[in-house]
């Protein structure tokens, strides 16, 4: 299942192929005060209505993050399938990640599943390329 998500009226809400409502939850992460990249974090409303994942304030779900929050949801994360790719920043993206001129950013793309095959996150990160490390560990297939 693909969700293409297109900004609505100004407020938590976007939505989902043009019909579905979601929360958005936004965030600019540092290292140290060094920004490393943005992740924003889409969920349907009837999967976190009434957690801290509503909540405006930044950092509410607290240790675990919305996993944790998921999970205590009945809808515990499974399966992630992460797709990557580089590419110029914007001039806005240069801006809030303090990129030097000419440093390309790595987009990072996420959905994650319950073990039903129910998506209970869609992710979208912009990454500075000098400033974040990818290291995966996969189980070989028999």
């Amino acid at each position: 299942m693909t969700y293409r998500f297109t900004a609505s009226a100004p407020g938590t809400y976007l939505y989902a192929s043009g019909t579905d409502p979601v929360y958005e939850r936004a965030r600019l992460v540092k290292d140290g005060t060094t920004p490393t990249h943005t992740l924003t974090s889409y969920y349907r409303p009837e999967d976190v209505e009434g957690t801290p994942l509503v909540n405006p304030t930044a950092g509410p779900a607290g240790r675990g993050g919305g996993f944790a929050v998921l999970t205590l949801q009945g809808l515990e994360p499974d399966t992630i399938t992460e797709s990557l790719h580089a590419r110029m920043p914007t001039p806005a993206e240069t801006e809030q990640l303090q990129l030097p001129k000419g440093e390309p950013v790595v987009v990072l793309k996420r959905t994650t599943s319950t073990r039903e095959g129910r998506i209970v996150e869609f992710a979208r990160g912009v990454h500075a390329g000098s400033r974040f490390e990818w290291t995966y560990t996969f189980k070989m297939p028999d």
